[in-house]
């Protein structure tokens, strides 16, 4: 098996509704996204000839990824009142509503489905909230 590994890293706040602690408060992260691609064979032949795919087309997809999520409130749909996102976006914050708790874990998953969409051969992505902390996904 052959494996390439690649990292993103982006700033974003999110909280955690419901959570009995720290977290249900609005806080921020260094998020960093190390994701893992594999392939049982390298390409044959052509301009990518010994390579699974071009470090290149990783590094963009897992960067354009990152790039999306920086600097913005992460928060569960239905979570905040509507008055509140009304007020946030008038005050032209950035939001990404997710349909899920942001958690490094449901985080994991979501960015190991776009990438797989994008025909990326995703075999792990690990989300670190801390350089010692990360939650990861894989099938």
């Amino acid at each position: 098996m052959y494996t390439l590994t690649t990292t993103a890293a982006f700033d974003s706040a999110h909280f955690l509704h419901g959570y009995d602690g720290k977290c249900s408060n609005i806080h921020g992260h260094r998020w960093t996204l190390k994701v893992t691609i594999a392939k049982d064979s390298l390409q044959i032949g052509g301009q990518q000839d010994g390579m699974v795919i071009d470090f290149g087309d990783l590094k963009a997809a897992v960067r354009s990824l990152a790039d999306a999520w920086d600097h913005a409130l992460i928060w569960q749909e239905g979570t905040l009142k509507p008055a509140t996102v009304s007020a946030l976006q008038e005050e032209n914050f950035r939001m990404i509503a997710v349909p899920f708790r942001p958690t490094a874990e449901h985080m994991a998953k979501y960015f190991y489905e776009q990438l797989k969409s994008q025909g990326m051969p995703v075999k792990q992505v690990l989300v670190y909230e801390t350089p010692e902390n990360c939650a990861g996904y894989e099938e």
